[in-house]
């Protein structure tokens, strides 16, 4: 009897060790987004989801002639009606980092101070070859090129100051890097690839995850990376960028998804999907690719963002949807967590529908929230949104262009025009000219 009663106690011990491990395990960024998410009503998270250009919330577009001005009208509304959670721009002048940081203050300030919550935007931006929209930043040379040196610490160092910049600007997530294999000389944006070898493409595009992230995401010079296009979509049958793909799924699994599987396994926190389709499907209508092989296979625990439009183009370009408010459904249930929609709130209005009426469960809304939030926490936004001015003058520095040259000396690649591939005089004199 005693016996038993002794190894009873035991067992208790155990027991109460083995559930203060547990939880123990659980991360305080995690238990910070469940607190949170209990607080947010529907409209909070399905604002949260919805991301929309600068552009849409601007009095006049920023050109060489005119001056970029944001309407406060309009930027109020997104973020305290709409509960906008993320904007962008992908086409615009570059300003002064001055000028970016008055910016994403203005967004920042309505964000945390104008809404219930407090929640922070997530701005993000290509910045595909250096801060490329920050006027005076480092222009590195383009991926392609970056490739050509054959150096991954040059791609990672380049990252790092890519990051620096960007975030110095008051920018906390970019848009890079392009993982696409460079298999299809057609494709208008081959040079934004790190070129057709797959062990190549994967091991500059982890480097370059490492890079742009570092170890810390919260640190304030870095940003999150974004793999992208997810999946196959630098490889169009007719070579016209945002046309269809045809790719068997062993010739999608061995040569176009090792570079994504890289990135993942470096650390990339978000993903943005292929704008086509691979074989008759279209991307961002695909389970199978958005969950069952981007998640459940390789494990990837970030967010998932469309690109421009392209849910709205189920239906409007691949007439997969029947309407606009189907392929909403349909790309939310395939796995796609934030909507670039980009200039209006139909997305967050249709997808409100969709869960008032029982065709989206709450549950999916929680999940792509959750994500959302988990990576705005990573990135410290909760604790600081505004940009430093402290790093100002970090950009273009001494050490960031020696690197740059470097980059740019170790990218030449010379060749031979061996038995006369290029129908090409010695006499004469070309004139090579380029992006």
């Amino acid at each position: 009897m005693k016996t038993n009663w002794f190894k009873g106690i035991i067992v208790v011990i155990f027991m109460i060790g083995f559930f203060n491990c547990q939880k123990k395990t659980v991360h305080p960024i995690d238990e910070q987004v469940e607190r949170l998410l209990l607080q947010m009503t529907i409209e909070e998270k399905i604002g949260q989801m919805t991301q929309i250009t600068i552009q849409a919330v601007s009095k006049t577009q920023g050109t060489v002639d005119q001056m970029h001005e944001l309407d406060p009208e309009k930027l109020e509304e997104a973020i305290t009606k709409y509960h906008v959670g993320s904007i962008l721009n992908v086409w615009d002048v570059a300003h002064t980092a001055e000028y970016w940081q008055e910016i994403i203050t203005k967004i920042q300030d309505l964000a945390t101070k104008k809404t219930r919550l407090g929640i922070p935007v997530i701005y993000g931006i290509d910045a595909i070859h250096g801060a490329n929209y920050t006027l005076g930043a480092t222009l590195f040379p383009q991926n392609i090129a970056m490739a050509a040196t054959w150096n991954p610490e040059l791609v990672r160092k380049s990252a790092e100051i890519t990051a620096l910049e960007t975030r110095a600007s008051g920018i906390p997530w970019n848009f890079n890097p392009v993982l696409g294999m460079g298999r299809q000389p057609l494709w208008p944006r081959l040079w934004e690839t790190f070129g057709e070898d797959i062990y190549m493409a994967s091991i500059m595009g982890a480097e370059y995850v490492k890079g742009l992230q570092g170890n810390d995401l919260s640190d304030p010079v870095r940003v999150a990376a974004c793999a992208k296009h997810y999946l196959g979509y630098s490889f169009p049958l007719s070579g016209k960028d945002r046309t269809p793909a045809w790719i068997p799924e062993r010739m999608l699994r061995e040569i176009f998804l090792p570079s994504f599987k890289a990135a993942i396994d470096a650390g990339a926190v978000t993903v943005m999907v292929n704008s086509s389709e691979i074989n008759g499907i279209p991307v961002h209508s695909s389970h199978f690719l958005l969950t069952e092989l981007l998640r459940d296979e390789l494990g990837f625990e970030g967010f998932v963002v469309s690109d421009w439009n392209d849910i709205n183009s189920l239906y409007l370009r691949e007439k997969v949807a029947k309407d606009q408010k189907e392929a909403v459904k349909m790309a939310v249930m395939a796995g796609i967590d934030m909507s670039m929609v980009p200039y209006d709130f139909s997305f967050y209005e249709l997808l409100l529908e969709l869960v008032n009426e029982g065709s989206v469960p709450v549950e999916r809304i929680d999940e792509a929230v959750n994500r959302i939030l988990k990576v705005k926490y990573l990135l410290g936004l909760f604790e600081n949104p505004y940009p430093e001015k402290r790093l100002l003058k970090k950009i273009a520095t001494e050490d960031a262009r020696l690197l740059n040259h470097q980059s740019a000396c170790e990218a030449i690649t010379l060749l031979k025009n061996d038995d006369g591939v290029l129908p090409l005089d010695k006499k004469q004199k070309v004139f090579i000219t380029g992006p």
